[in-house]
């Protein structure tokens, strides 16, 4: 999983104040707006349009949210620590506080899959979510999420 392709130090956030799932995908767009040059209603649309498919909360205070959109030219991720958990519906009760969200081109069918497979694998590696929660600045995170990625690849 080569999350330097996926992540960008712009897209990674740590202790975002929110208060509930419906105010993280406008959150979301807003991020993808401004780090990605995305539409943001478009990005918290279609992140909205899949979660109402089912919770992309996978456990332990982990999701995944993600979607496919006409304008990118590349699979894209967004990673934030909230500094309090919110309710997600996810499958085992349990409110999230560490959300990877990936962002795929219409077309990106096996690449979307593989981001989804790798990045669920690494979240699901309770060192590197501890590590993950434990981040106190931005930059932290990220150097966390690329070293992770280090790591996993020896």
């Amino acid at each position: 999983m080569n999350l330097s392709s996926l992540l960008y130090p712009a897209t990674v956030r740590a202790h975002v104040q929110l208060d509930s799932k419906k105010a993280l995908f406008p959150f979301v767009g807003d991020l993808a707006s401004r780090s990605l040059g995305l539409d943001a209603g478009e990005v918290a649309e279609a992140l909205l349009e899949r979660e109402r498919l089912g919770s992309t909360g996978f456990g332990r205070g982990i999701a995944l949210p993600h979607a496919k959109l006409a304008d990118l030219t590349g699979v894209r991720g967004l990673f934030l620590q909230l500094a309090k958990p919110i309710d997600f519906q996810a499958v085992d009760g349990l409110p999230v506080d560490l959300l990877f969200v990936i962002l795929s081109p219409l077309d990106a069918g096996a690449d979307h899959l593989k981001a989804l497979a790798g990045v669920s694998r690494m979240l699901r590696n309770e060192a590197v979510a501890e590590r993950l929660r434990g981040a106190k600045s931005d930059e932290a995170l990220y150097a966390l999420l690329a070293d992770s990625e280090t790591r996993d690849a020896a």
